[in-house]
């Protein structure tokens, strides 16, 4: 601790990424990033875009980009927002929408940044817990509140709530804002962007790290009123008006024009997730029903935490997480068809 510190600094708990390692063969099943490249269309985007250009900023409002996500969610563009990955635009939609002096309504296992964001913001967290089944529970959210988030499939537990679901907790809370976080949505959900023409006080946020294979590039984006889109935007150009690089963008939009590579790319990630759920219940596994690119697991007789240390030990690294209700679990990211076997393999030597 530095005594050149603002106040506020020494309490924040940052949140903790997935492990990033820097070693050579590593069947990498930790950080959700999606087994199978970008769209060749994007590459392709990227390269035409490495010229003189560069020396120029970026289109401080990405037109491009908001009218090729507006055109492909059938929204006007408004309704959108994007920003330097979902993470960012979260941290807008915290900033500009949630500080109510009221509490922030979220599951108790979740995105482990909305806590981080909400110290960050001085906003009060009230965590509500998830059923037995790990299921969010509607009820739980007809209460005084400031905000509503939670990401839809859920992680790190990958169960999903129903549209009906949905919306039904947007109704019960006409002046509050609700956030579905849909990091994952494409890999067996249905988006809420349906439900935005509806009502004022719905905002769904995707990113395009997930199913669109762009994790390096950080693009995220946010669809609901326009009055919530100009929130946010009154934000980041208070905070940075250049969100996006040329690169992004460009690629941005490839990765949405191309939906024979986005649509081959996402059935293959759910066959495999299929099938290695299936692979982990004979090897006597619980496996939570999953609609993300990852599967949240548990053996009854093995330790998670051993069984993590002896994955790593044969060069397999999945996300462990040390806390309340869900320490004997294991989340595992979908890999490509070798990647699994070695999953596969390595835990039938550990059982």
């Amino acid at each position: 601790m530095s005594r050149f510190w603002s106040p506020f600094v020494k309490d924040l708990v940052p949140y903790v990424p997935g492990e990033q390692p820097k070693v050579e063969n590593l069947v990498k099943l930790n950080t959700n990033e999606n087994p199978y490249g970008p769209s060749p269309k994007v590459i392709e985007a990227i390269r035409a875009e490495l010229n003189d250009s560069l020396r120029l900023y970026p289109a401080p409002n990405a037109d491009a980009l908001k009218a090729t996500i507006a055109d492909y969610y059938g929204v006007d563009t408004t309704q959108v927002f994007v920003g330097n990955g979902s993470d960012e635009v979260l941290a807008h939609i915290f900033h500009g929408l949630f500080q109510h002096g009221r509490p922030l309504l979220f599951p108790d296992i979740t995105y482990s940044f909305y806590p981080v964001y909400c110290g960050l913001y001085g906003i009060e967290p009230k965590p509500q817990a998830l059923a037995e089944d790990f299921s969010l529970r509607v009820e739980d959210y007809r209460q005084p509140n400031g905000g509503i988030i939670f990401p839809n499939p859920n992680a790190p537990t990958g169960v999903l709530l129903g549209l009906e679901q949905i919306e039904q907790i947007v109704q019960a809370n006409p002046d509050s804002v609700v956030v579905v976080d849909e990091a994952y949505v494409d890999f067996g959900g249905e988006t809420a962007i349906s439900l935005v023409e509806r009502y004022d006080n719905l905002l769904v946020t995707q990113t395009l790290s997930k199913s669109r294979s762009l994790a390096g590039l950080r693009v995220g984006l946010a669809v609901g009123h326009p009055d919530l889109i100009e929130a946010l935007e009154r934000i980041k150009n208070s905070f940075n008006s250049y969100p996006l690089d040329r690169l992004a963008i460009v690629g941005a939009v490839a990765a949405f024009e191309d939906h024979d590579w986005f649509d081959h790319t996402r059935k293959a990630v759910i066959a495999s997730r299929d099938k290695l759920t299936a692979e982990l219940q004979g090897m006597g596994f619980e496996v939570l029903p999953s609609a993300a690119n990852f599967v949240f697991t548990r053996h009854p007789q093995h330790d998670a935490a051993l069984l993590a240390h002896g994955l790593r030990e044969h060069r397999v690294i999945v996300r462990h997480f040390k806390l309340p209700r869900i320490e004997q679990f294991l989340r595992i990211t979908i890999g490509n068809e070798a990647q699994n076997k070695a999953l596969v393999a390595a835990l039938k030597l550990l059982l």
